[in-house]
């Protein structure tokens, strides 16, 4: 029997969710919070498997419940529900534990999906929140891919220092480690400075990693 708490703060949708969960024998509601800082005192009280849990919660966003789950109740599983389809909040929220995200337009067939991958240990987006994290993640890709073509090229040796200095090597260390001088150290870094536009090593690191320069 997979037992679910419904964390939602309008009635009418709880009651809906709750007319379509109540005739199924291997699904069964244990109860309700209406409020964000309900949802851990229930739970510290009675045992669940998964959450549906909104979003937009008040007193407590459902992010931080997600997150507070994750670290107190490993077990429990989180559905996300939301009228939002927004890569910022979906990938917020599943950063911080969610397994699932579903819209709130999802009809019943789906909702009982959802409950039941989830509850089988997988993760279940809706096919329209599918399409935003691959849409968003390709975005990131090509902007990532045409940052990546104004750079010059970089030589074997600056890139070898470019992986010792995202290492935290030290200049001497650098130096010991590719057998040449402290001098010759600084000219490849300041050549990266220069080639990657960046201030200070610190610079160097985020632009090579947000670039895929050490791969």
């Amino acid at each position: 029997m997979i037992q679910v708490l419904i964390a939602d703060d309008h009635t009418m949708f709880v009651d809906g969710i709750e007319s379509i969960l109540s005739p199924e024998k291997d699904i069964q509601v244990a109860g309700r919070c209406y409020e964000g800082t309900e949802v851990i005192p229930f739970l510290q009280k009675t045992p669940v498997d998964i959450v549906l849990l909104d979003v937009n919660l008040p007193g407590m966003s459902g992010i931080e419940v997600s997150k507070a789950i994750g670290a107190d109740f490993p077990t429990v599983k989180v559905l996300a529900i939301s009228m939002f389809n927004e890569e910022s909040i979906v990938t917020e929220i599943l950063n911080h534990g969610a397994k699932g995200y579903i819209l709130k337009n999802t009809g019943r067939e789906e909702l009982l999906k959802a409950i039941k991958t989830i509850s089988n240990g997988e993760s279940y987006f809706s096919q329209e929140v599918t399409e935003t994290i691959m849409k968003g993640l390709m975005n990131r890709r090509k902007a990532s891919s045409k940052s990546s073509q104004f750079f010059p090229k970089l030589s074997r040796r600056e890139k070898e220092v470019l992986k010792l200095i995202a290492q935290e090597f030290t200049t001497q260390e650098i130096a010991d480690t590719l057998y040449i001088s402290l001098k010759t150290v600084e000219s490849h870094r300041s050549s990266l400075l220069s080639k990657l536009n960046a201030r200070n090593s610190v610079g160097l690191v985020r632009i090579a990693l947000e670039n895929h320069l050490l791969e």
